[in-house]
């Protein structure tokens, strides 16, 4: 079969999805994938074909007047037809059997209602139905109160949904709020869902697949005894100078060993002195690195949050915005790991909850146990044999 996959451009959206694109091709089937061509390699090494799909990721969380809210907006929607259109022109005369879509991608759910493609959404974070929405979980049940940039942009979000499945001749669909596809692929497990009891047969919560990343020879672990402490905030939301420096004074006295990751918008040379025991890229091939470490003082995204808990390190989480603030909840509430407020991230408190979460034994045992769970299933092939299955009935 030939399937067409569509995603977001950004890491934490492309690569939950490339196991199943190998175990895919693995079986016999044809994949193209609809993304940026900055993914070009990945998808490539997949075993994929790459469609360059025009579309960026914003480089930073909103802040935001009305003025660039719209601004913003607009742009989304220009994004939005112009990913419809060139799916349109790409597919229809490569026909695929299937479309996969990020659910977060307008384009996709769209093209598959309007050239009738059976649609099977891609979840890279916590899925919706009718009894649960992420929109109304990010709202309501925020730590501290979500800034009104968040709230006019879900609303806009919204709007904008609506406007331009009317322009389209759809239903209109909202990531955050549904309604479903006919198939879900969700890639966290079933008790890191929200309301996780209320998802019924078209969900399919596969969890994590790390494939061959886990194994990568750009990094080793230091040869010494010290634990090993990583730091990321990401790919996307991470030029945070301040926050790095903080990191410096609050570990740079030798007792872990720290690989820090500081992006590709932060000049470690503006850093000041770099202790010994630390080494700084932009990146690391952070499964790899999830092998090694001992915990994760890290950003929450869902992906990193997965390969964490995957790798069965604890985390302390720093989220940046309000879907990872819901990630870091939940690794607190189900004891494996702590989340620090915005307002509570000194050096000193950073060094605290890093130890106090690295002694805390209870912790451990439940970042193990999960570890198990997520282990325990092949996330790829349980996504491949969920789409078959789904085709073939």
């Amino acid at each position: 079969m030939h399937f067409a996959f569509v995603s977001m451009p950004g890491h934490g959206h492309v690569n939950p999805t490339l196991p199943l694109v190998q175990e895919l091709v693995r079986r016999g089937h044809r994949v193209s994938y609809a993304t940026n061509e900055k993914f070009r390699d990945a998808v490539e090494s997949a075993g994929a074909t790459l469609l360059p799909m025009p579309g960026e990721m914003p480089n930073r969380p909103p802040n935001m007047d009305p003025a660039e809210l719209a601004e913003m907006m607009d742009r989304f929607i220009a994004t939005a037809r112009e990913g419809v259109a060139f799916l349109e022109e790409h597919l229809t005369g490569d026909r695929p059997d299937a479309l996969c879509f990020d659910a977060m991608t307008m384009a996709g759910r769209f093209v598959a209602e309007r050239m009738g493609l059976p649609d099977i959404a891609l979840h890279p974070t916590y899925a919706s139905n009718e009894q649960f929405s992420l929109r109304s979980e990010l709202m309501a049940n925020a730590s501290t109160p979500l800034p009104p940039e968040y709230r006019q942009i879900f609303q806009r979000m919204r709007e904008v949904h609506e406007r331009l499945a009317a322009d389209l001749g759809v239903k209109s669909a909202n990531p955050l709020e549904g309604p479903p596809a006919s198939l879900n692929i969700v890639f966290i497990p079933r008790e890191f869902q929200f309301a996780g009891d209320t998802f019924d047969e078209r969900f399919r919560f596969v969890g994590p697949s790390l494939g061959s990343r886990v194994v990568d020879p750009s990094w080793r672990r230091p040869d010494n005894a010290k634990p090993l402490l990583f730091i990321s905030l990401g790919t996307a939301f991470n030029n945070q100078p301040e926050f790095f420096r903080n990191c410096l004074r609050a570990f740079g006295d030798g007792r872990w060993q720290v690989a820090m990751a500081v992006g590709e918008q932060v000049d470690p040379a503006d850093l000041g002195p770099i202790p010994d025991n630390f080494e700084i890229r932009d990146y690391f091939p952070q499964p790899a690195v999830l092998q090694e470490a001992d915990l994760f003082l890290s950003h929450t995204g869902m992906n990193s949050t997965m390969e964490s808990l995957c790798s069965g390190v604890p985390i302390v989480g720093v989220p940046q915005q309000p879907e990872q603030e819901a990630n870091a909840r939940q690794v607190e509430q189900l004891g494996m790991g702590r989340r620090l407020a915005s307002d509570g991230r000194s050096a000193e408190a950073l060094r605290q909850a890093v130890d106090e979460v690295h002694a805390d034994q209870q912790i451990r045992a439940n970042v193990a146990e999960m570890s198990k769970t997520l282990r325990g299933t092949d996330g790829a092939v349980a996504a491949a044999d969920a789409i078959e299955a789904h085709l073939a009935g």
